[in-house]
């Protein structure tokens, strides 16, 4: 009853806004030469080059346009009076001009941009500033600062899902550590994708450790760029699945900044302090957000996140850029999740089994970024940076068998059934303390040089970077559940240099036609040290085990962009997937080196992106990712054992991933209302492709555990001139398999079997109240409260978040 009287208020709230007098026939005219054209001009930088595909927002109101692909645009219906024009484009700073209508004469303005001296990132994923990423090979999302704010994100996982390809795995429900898989990869942990924040690596160890123990907080992002295809040469060492960029904002040429609060149930709340300006050359952007909870699902925590930019202009042809980040976690996530017997007979689905686990997770980060232009055409951009990563995690040891016999250390609590074979876990009264620290640093100069090879316009890019890993690791184990104390019994250091080169040059054939040829270079050299562990029929002891390995590794790749049409592009490209293994598992416990290959696809993509008109965008992309070897992760985090790890063999995952947006106001002729609905689907099929045996079972042809074979993410919005707005949401997944085998039937642990398809909608209202600098919004999470599990990993069945209710107000200064 709940469910449906929800959805019918909100169906009577969207109809008091369509019955509204600003949809009245009045206000519906597809015409456009029938309108009075009241703003018209071009937008330009300060060289006189033209900017496509600008945004120009009328403040005060819905009205807006962007530029055409000759830097002109028109703005039309507007009544008489003074109106403030917001022109932003990727790369330039955001501006604003006053221009006065009036007796219904038509006002002509030139628009120019000051493009940003110095911009962290100092490498951008996509770089490129029109609309339809007309010269970027390979399919690209780009989410603004606007679209994150109108998710109004609890996790940032609600971002993701906002692009096409992108499929987003809840772990404890508020997105602490991301699970990206891109195109039916495996999603755990992030392994197969790059993940950047300002350009800078985030993983614990980007070559050796790849996993997203920290993942940067979308509340203070403003912007995220996510590429696939060719152009991933150009960033490393992961060049299979995708790179995601988050983007944190930029100092402001003009004092401003934002108080940002949000409260809601088991005891959540938000808080965000902005402020930035500029003193003469020199730019400085901060901001400090704190999260906490109590009750979230099965999850409390405790977060702190400062970061603070600074931008120096030194002279006309240098900058420097500097950036400073502290995160310090402490949260009560857990492996163990509920076993499917407590899953079946419901009401335990929050139970906290393992109520003394903890996760310390404390990062330091230091950033620079020079740009230097030897002139107009040569350009020098240099990054950089080093971080550091505690991850301390506590966590309690717990029994399984078929027989359900307790451990000798049993605590005497038992979740689950003791009447079902394998239904019981039992809780022992011992810890695990898993202490690992993480070092991290790297220098990447990279070399822009347009030039004229035979006698057409180039693109030259040539760049290099190397890079320092180190990691220490401690297990100590406890003798009583919860303590931090016991005996050493692992330690290790493990060590990586790395060392990346990489050339790519895009011709543009014609003005029309661009085509882009790159190859990168990858050598990995790694040790593992080997000082103290247990070794069988011995017990602990000390040691002196030591081995290293070296992986060298040629990237090629190549794509294209045409240009039939202004606002048609076709894209494709294929290159060569790589990443390597992770360090522990390339070199066993007992220091022998396997034959363990990096990781390595060939990738093709063929797509387009279209906007045929003012009211309609279109994206389609066909992909094929043929893996010779895919490394299947045996990590306790993928539900294995977390040693052994042995090539996985060939794999192919091909598929299509869909995007179009339909601007409904612009469609109808809307004059004071916006109206907008868009979806992004995925359809693919992720197999195994060669024979391999597991318990005597052919594994060919069965599909890859969590690779939905669709997911879709689907939206409505409005925003009314009166500040009103409003977002409907859902988010849609095919079911999954939870192992290689395919298994159906659930094991009683809940590690195994299907994962059913399950839909989640969430709503979020604001109201923004421009006189008081003020925004308002109420957001309603899992609107039809729908009950079911996100994943089995890592050890046993994590149930997505119930309904779930926030308020929050911003306070602009």
């Amino acid at each position: 009853m709940f469910k449906t009287g929800l959805l019918r208020i909100f169906a009577i709230l969207f109809l008091v806004a369509v019955n509204n007098p600003v949809f009245s026939n009045d206000n519906l005219d597809n015409n456009s030469e029938e309108k009075a054209l009241v703003i018209s001009g071009k937008v330009k930088n300060n060289d006189g080059e033209i900017i496509p595909f600008a945004n120009i927002m009328v403040i005060g109101t819905v009205k807006g346009t962007y530029t055409n692909i000759d830097g002109s645009f028109e703005i039309y219906d507007l009544p008489d009076g003074e109106y403030t024009l917001k022109i932003s484009a990727v790369g330039y700073k955001t501006f604003t001009r006053n221009v006065v209508v009036s007796g219904g004469q038509m006002s002509e303005v030139e628009l120019v941009f000051e493009e940003i001296g110095v911009e962290m990132p100092q490498i951008d994923v996509i770089a490129n500033k029109d609309r339809v990423f007309s010269r970027v090979p390979g399919s690209v999302t780009f989410i603004d600062k606007r679209e994150i704010q109108t998710v109004n994100p609890l996790s940032g996982n609600e971002v993701l899902r906002r692009s096409p390809g992108v499929h987003v795995v809840d772990e404890e429900g508020l997105g602490m550590r991301v699970n990206i898989g891109i195109r039916g990869l495996d999603p755990d942990r992030s392994r197969s994708v790059l993940v950047l924040e300002d350009g800078v690596p985030v993983a614990l160890a980007p070559y050796g450790e790849p996993e997203m123990y920290y993942t940067p907080a979308m509340d203070r992002m403003a912007g995220v760029e996510i590429l696939k295809g060719s152009g991933q040469i150009l960033f490393g060492p992961q060049t299979i699945g995708g790179v995601v960029n988050y983007i944190t904002a930029n100092p402001p040429q003009e004092e401003e900044g934002s108080v940002f609060v949000q409260g809601g149930q088991g005891g959540f709340f938000s808080g965000l302090v902005n402020y930035g300006n500029t003193f003469g050359n020199t730019g400085i952007h901060v901001n400090l957000l704190r999260k906490t909870a109590n009750n979230i699902g099965p999850t409390e925590f405790d977060i702190t996140d400062f970061n603070t930019k600074f931008l120096f202009n030194l002279n006309d042809k240098s900058e420097l850029g500097v950036k400073l980040g502290v995160y310090n976690e402490v949260s009560n996530s857990t492996y163990i999740g509920i076993n499917q017997v407590m899953y079946d007979r419901g009401g335990e689905d929050f139970t906290r089994l393992a109520p003394d686990d903890q996760l310390d997770v404390r990062r330091y980060s230091l950033s620079f970024s020079h740009k230097y232009r030897f002139n107009k055409n040569v350009r020098l951009r240099t990054i950089a940076y080093g971080y550091t990563t505690t991850r301390n995690w506590n966590r309690q040891d717990f029994a399984i068998n078929n027989d359900n016999t307790p451990p000798a250390n049993w605590t005497g609590v038992v979740w689950g059934d003791r009447e079902v074979p394998g239904g019981a876990i039992f809780m022992r009264d011992g810890t695990g303390n898993r202490n690992r620290q993480f070092e991290v640093a790297g220098v990447e100069p990279r070399l822009e040089i347009d030039h004229k090879l035979f006698n057409t316009q180039n693109e030259l890019i040539v760049g290099t970077r190397l890079l320092y890993e180190r990691a220490f690791e401690q297990r100590v184990n406890g003798t009583k559940a919860g303590v931090n104390s016991g005996n050493l019994v692992e330690d290790e250091v493990r060590t990586g240099h790395a060392l990346a080169a990489y050339v790519q040059n895009k011709m543009m054939i014609t003005s029309k036609f661009d085509f882009n040829a790159g190859v990168r270079f990858e050598s990995f050299d790694y040790e593992r040290d080997i000082r103290r562990r247990s070794f069988p029929g011995v017990g602990v002891r000390d040691t002196t085990l030591i081995a290293e390995n070296v992986i060298n590794e040629i990237i090629p790749g190549v794509g294209l962009n045409f240009r039939p049409a202004t606002t048609f592009n076709i894209f494709g490209g294929v290159h060569k997937g790589y990443a390597p293994p992770r360090t522990k598992d390339a070199i066993t416990a007992l220091g022998d080196v396997l034959d363990l290959d990096a990781e390595s696809s060939v990738n093709y993509e063929l797509g387009f992106r279209t906007e045929p008109t003012r009211w309609l965008f279109l994206e389609a992309t066909g992909f094929v990712m043929n893996f010779s070897n895919q490394v299947i992760p045996v990590a306790e985090s993928a539900g294995g054992v977390g040693f052994g790890l042995v090539n996985g063999g060939a794999t192919l995952n091909r598929g299509v991933e869909t995007a179009a947006v339909f601007d409904l106001s612009n469609l109808f002729g809307m004059s004071r209302v916006s109206l907008t609905y868009d979806v992004n689907a995925t359809f693919l099929r992720a197999t195994y492709s060669e024979d391999r045996f597991i318990d005597g079972v052919n594994i060919n042809g069965n599909r890859t555990p969590y690779a939905p074979n669709w997911f879709l993410n689907s939206a409505l919005t409005l925003r009314t001139e009166g500040g009103f707005g409003l977002r409907l949401v859902g988010n849609f997944v095919g079911e999954q398999f939870g192992d290689e085998l395919n298994t159906v039937a659930a094991s009683p642990n809940g590690r195994i079997g299907l994962v059913p398809a399950y839909r989640v909608f969430d709503a979020v209202f604001s109201y923004d109240v421009e006189k008081w600098n003020s925004r308002f919004n109420l957001s309603i999470k899992n609107l039809t409260d729908e009950r079911y599990i996100a994943t089995r990993r890592p050890q046993g069945i994590r149930v997505g978040i119930p309904r779930f209710i926030t308020a929050g107000y911003e306070f602009r200064f």
